[in-house]
Formats: C-alpha cells, structure tokens, sequence
C-alpha cells in the first residue's frame, strides 16, 4: 500500500464499516466526511437533549455477519424494541403490517368486497406489462388496494407519479425468492429469518450511538476521521498499465483551507451523481450528463417538543391521506425512553418528502415549524398548543431515484468509474441503489476487501441476498442451490415416457424370452396371464415381439402421464410456497418505499 492513505469518503454507514474493516486487517484509513457527524441518514441529531433520528433506523438483517459487527460494536448497549407502526389514511388508523380484522373493520364491508373482487381480478388476469412500479403492485395487490394504500404515501415519498417509477425499484426492495430458495426454507426449514414484523434492535440514544462508536474503534486502530471536510476534487493519472485511470490525490476544503491529499486507493461513498464532476481531468461530457440526470429524492425532519406524553404507541405512522403533506411521523420515545430526557415530554419527527432547493425545502425554520404543528393538530395526534419547541433537519440526497431512465445513465457512469484501477464505489448513494443499512454496510466491506487484494464483484450486493462469510462457504451454497434447481426441474414428458417404455417393454420382452428359452412341461403360466389385458401376447418366440410392443407402448403411455402429474402437482405446489414467501416479503413493502 506504500506511505499513502486509503481514503475513503463519507462517513455513513457503509464508509464507516470500509473504514473499520480496513483497521481490522492493519491498515490506517483516511475518512474524509463533510458533516459535522458521523452516520450520514442514519446519524441522530441532537438538539436541547432530545434525539431525533433522520429517518427512523431499525437495525435487522438477515446477514449473520454483520448482525455480529453490531452487537460487537455497540455491546449491551442495543435494546430490542416490539414494533408498532400503523397507516394513517381517511381519518382511520390501520394496523401495519396490514391485518385482515382491523383493514375489513376499517374499510368497511362494500370497500372490502370492492378490494377483495379487484385482488381476484388481478390475480386471474394480471396486467401484461410490469415496467412501472404502479403495474407491479397492482398485480399483486390489485389495483383498488394499490389506489388506497399505496399510491399517495409512494407519490410523495418520491415526488412522481408511480407510473414514471420503474417496477425493477421494487424487484430489488422486494426481491422474488428463487424456486430452489423458496422450496428449502418450506421442505427443510433453510435460511428462515426473522420477522421485520415483530421487533428490532435499537441503540439505547440513537442510530447515531453505534456510529460513533465505530468512529472510536477506527480512532483507535489509527485511522483518522475528518470531520467538516468536504471533498472538491479526485485528481487522476494514467494507471499502471497505462491505460486505466489512477487517483493520485484527493482535494479537499476544511475550515475554509483548501489541501491536497495523496492517496493510494479510494473509496467513496458520495452521491454518483456528483462523482464524475470531481474527477479532474474532468471525464468526457456524456458521462458528466448522464451522471447529471441521475437523481435523488431529499427529505426535511420538523423535530417538535410537545409538552405532552404518550402521544400515540407507534414508532412510526404512514400518513397515506393527501390532505396533508407530511409523510411519515416517528415517536421517539417508543424507539428509546432515552431520546426523550424529561419525564412528561415526548420528540416527534415529522418528515417532509422534497427535492433539494424547492419551495419546502427553502421555506424558513419558523413557517416549517408552524406547518409540522398544524398538520399534527389536524391528524388529531395531539394539540398544536403542546409544541413547545422545534427544530428543522434537511437531508439532501435521501434517497436514489429509479426513473424511467435510471438504468441507462447508471450503465454510462459505472463504464467509466470501471477504467480505475483504485476507485471503488459503495453504500446507498455511492451506487445509486436503495439498499438498506446492512446492505450498504455490507457493500463497503467488500469494497475495503477489495482495496487490499480481493476481487469482490460489489453490485452483487443485492436487498434480499443472505451473502456468507467465506467464499468456500459461498461455493458450497451455491452447489446446494444448483442441486435443488435440478431436482426441482420439470420432467420432460415425452423423455420420461420412452425411457419408462423403453424399459417396460425390453423387461417384458427379454422375460419372454427366458421363460421359452428355460422351457418345461407348462411354459411360463404366470406371465402369461398377461393375455388378459395384451391380446395376441403368449409366453413364445412370437409372443415375446409383441410383449415388447405392447411394454413399450403402455410403459409410453404410463411415464408420459407420470410426468404430467409429477409437473402439475409440483408447479402447484411451488406456486403455493413462492405466494407464501412473497406474501411475507410484501407486508413489508412500506418499510421499503
């Protein structure tokens, strides 16, 4: 690695865990991060004492591994929260997960009926296209559950209509579980997870806690973590071999003083957006256009004070009614009685979907503030008279956004970042990829991996994949996978019955011909009862040739119907098992929007 620094940019979660997985191994890494905290969206801000957390961060995977590095870090300092969250929608609380007793009580008996014919519907005659995420849902959903439940909380999540948000956005959140995978957890019990349903670990004071203490243990092993450092450009060379690009040196800008920093290999986690804008040579103009037309959806928390406790029991509502603007509101003191340090006072996160620049976005602190205790008075969840404090938390860059043609221009940036030979990119904005917090852990791991010697392919990092520790572990799991897809295979009909034919008629005919050829007083009386049901069949040199027919022709007839059965009942069958886990994985799918 020579005298240089690994650098690696952005102090969230999957920097944080490059970073420390860099020490792990030996080496001293340079984080470089623009903030005045670590954590990125999933820090805690602070403010008289009371905690808020940008955004609302659960921390459950199904990654052992990185299951491990939490509780490592963070120690008896996790809490295990039971989950409550519910949606809000026509003046009605709904349970979620949706649960079938409290959504038919609420909706009443004529909405559910009209849910319930427009599910069979959909289910009967699915729509042929699914490029859009409103053609993905309704499918499984239904287009009258999709118009109730999903539209408008999506919509102002993203800020477009879902029919300009493409259906591959929720394949990745919501990923299908292969046949093999689907049939080992139902026959063998394989890779059950936990539920997201039930509960949760959380930080005693916040996401924000666990942060700092990978910050500490990166401190501690040598490596140095630069706060209030933004980066203004990656200065690039000829690589190695001449061809490939190289970054030689990181420009950054810290209290107002501009430096340039050598490195030897780098890591970023920055938007994708704004990457090639920092490469200097600057790259050619189309990979600066398509990095531009990439875009990311931004949020502002209204953090309220209320002098009132108990507000409500959830962690967290889904606000689908549009008569408001708020999207989702976090009760604090549910996730940690820690967040919230005075008895009788309760911390209340009312978030606000936006882009960066807009007419929300730019309103003043005051208007924002007034507006979040309004709309909170209206939803009936407490008095606007009770707020006693607030304060405002914009988030730029929240959330990548899978447009219609998102795929196009990401295809374009990662060609050209893939011609340098020390330049890795990982985490959420790093790749452009809504992944959750493990995953993008996950993501940096490798990519640090990768700084020292491996050859870790980083975009296979995909939501629902449970990634091992160890390659040969890996390998091994995949030679499972390959067994059960065999297995699993269809039969070929026609394949199956001539084998089955084949051998019916070869036994039958060479038995014949043992029976004639032994000879004897009364020449084969068992087998030749066979004349019953084989007209013209005798236990002789003749009878053998049609004994050979008629095996081959019912052996043909018997294999060709076994295959059938055998195809339907276990296309049956796997289609009940993949409903089962993808109906687990859907209850779910507000978490992921």
């Amino acid at each position: 690695m020579g005298g240089e620094p690994v650098a690696v940019l952005g102090a969230g979660p999957a920097g944080l865990a490059a970073a420390y997985e860099l020490v792990q191994r030996g080496v001293a890494p340079l984080v470089l991060e623009k903030g005045a905290a670590v954590g990125g969206i999933a820090r805690t801000e602070v403010h008289r004492g009371y905690g808020f957390d940008v955004g609302g961060h659960r921390f459950f995977t199904k990654n052992e591994g990185i299951e491990r590095l939490w509780h490592q870090v963070l120690g008896e300092d996790f809490l295990r929260v039971p989950r409550l969250s519910r949606i809000y929608y026509n003046g009605r609380f709904f349970r979620y997960p949706l649960v079938i007793s409290n959504t038919l009580a609420n909706l009443g008996p004529l909405e559910s009926l009209l849910i319930l014919a427009s599910y069979v519907r959909a289910r009967i005659a699915p729509s042929p296209r699914e490029e859009s995420f409103e053609e993905w849902v309704a499918n499984r959903f239904g287009r009258r559950l999709y118009e109730t439940f999903f539209r408008t909380y999506t919509e102002k999540v993203w800020g477009i209509p879902c029919t300009r948000i493409r259906a591959d956005w929720a394949a990745q959140r919501i990923k299908g579980l292969s046949l093999a995978t689907a049939v080992a957890k139902a026959l063998l019990g394989a890779g059950k997870a936990k539920s997201l349903i039930d509960a949760f670990d959380y930080p005693r004071r916040g996401p924000g806690m666990m942060w700092e203490r990978f910050r500490e243990r990166i401190e501690a092993g040598g490596g140095r973590v630069c706060l209030g450092t933004e980066v203004t450009g990656l200065v690039c060379g000829d690589g190695h071999d001449g061809r490939n690009g190289r970054v030689t040196a990181v420009r950054v800008r810290e209290g107002g003083q501009a430096r340039e920093l050598p490195v030897s290999r780098v890591i970023s986690t920055l938007p994708l957006q704004k990457l090639p804008g920092l490469l200097e040579p600057a790259p050619p103009s189309q990979v600066v256009e398509a990095a531009a037309r990439l875009s990311h959806r931004s949020f502002l928390m209204v953090g309220l004070i209320l002098d009132r406790a108990g507000l409500f029991p959830d962690q967290w509502i889904y606000v689908h009614s549009p008569e408001v603007q708020v999207g989702r509101i976090q009760n604090f003191g549910n996730w940690s009685p820690e967040m919230v340090p005075e008895p009788g006072r309760a911390g209340v996160g009312m978030e606000y979907f936006c882009n960066e620049g807009d007419e929300l976005w730019c309103r003043p602190d005051a208007e924002l503030g007034a507006l979040a205790a309004r709309e909170l008075e209206r939803l009936g969840l407490a008095r606007a008279s009770e707020v006693v404090d607030h304060v405002v938390v914009r988030q730029p860059d929240a959330y990548p956004v899978y447009d219609q043609d998102y795929q196009e221009h990401l295809a374009v940036v990662r060609s050209h970042l893939a011609g340098f030979e020390n330049l890795q990119t990982a985490g959420r904005s790093g790749m452009h990829r809504y992944n959750n917090m493990d995953h993008s852990m996950l993501t940096g791991i490798l990519a640090a991996q990768n700084a020292l010697g491996a050859r870790h392919d980083v975009w296979d990092v995909n939501e629902e994949d449970e990634y091992l520790e160890e390659q040969g572990t890996a390998k091994g799991g995949r030679l499972y996978e390959a067994v059960l897809q065999r297995a699993l295979a269809r039969l070929d009909k026609v394949a199956f019955g001539a084998a089955v034919g084949t051998a019916a008629g070869l036994g039958l005919f060479l038995a014949t011909l043992w029976l004639v050829v032994k000879g004897g007083p009364v020449v084969g009386p068992k087998l030749g009862l066979l004349a019953q049901y084989f007209p013209g069949y005798r236990v002789t040199w003749g009878g053998a040739f049609v004994g050979l027919w008629y095996g081959c022709t019912v052996g043909f007839a018997f294999g060709w119907v076994f295959a059938w059965l055998r195809n339907f009942s276990l296309a049956l069958y796997v289609y009940r098992v993949r409903r089962r886990e993808e109906s687990v994985s859907l209850r779910n799918i507000l978490d992921r929007v």
